[in-house]
């Protein structure tokens, strides 16, 4: 080979692996923001879909790939509805049923934190877990 072809050889082939390494560092930083930039704000615990936006992409979903018309969409939001309200009527039941067994666990949690605690903690703890109390109540209500 002439060291012309070489050197356009060689060069052809820097170019090209340039352009897939460049591909790949953008394709990456692209993904890593795309997914971070959904919920930034919130804590991890926080960090799931709108029940109502999942609901308008599912119907949404629903008349593109199963053909609804908007008589059956409805229908499909109705039940849908009906669902919801049965889901939180037996999430509430089960919370009333479990709370007891939730507030022995949680006072356990916090008496074993306690114990371990020194004498000049026991303030700080005390203040900490008053202000997590109201985080919650203002994130919650009144639930626990």
């Amino acid at each position: 080979m002439s060291k012309s072809k070489l050197s356009a050889f060689l060069s052809l082939i820097l170019v090209f692996a340039s352009g897939a390494l460049v591909g790949a560092v953008g394709y990456r930083l692209y993904t890593v923001n795309t997914v971070a930039s959904g919920n930034v704000n919130l804590p991890p615990s926080r960090q799931r879909m709108d029940p109502e936006e999942t609901r308008r992409r599912i119907l949404a979903e629903m008349r593109e790939k199963v053909q609804l018309d908007d008589q059956q969409i409805k229908q499909v939001d109705e039940i849908m509805g009906a669902t919801r309200e049965q889901f939180n009527q037996l999430r509430k039941s089960m919370d009333e049923k479990m709370k007891p067994e939730r507030d022995k666990i949680w006072a356990t949690q916090m008496e074993k934190t306690r114990a371990i605690l020194r004498p000049e903690q026991l303030p700080l703890y005390d203040k900490y877990r008053a202000d997590r109390e109201a985080e919650r109540k203002k994130h919650h209500g009144d639930r626990k």
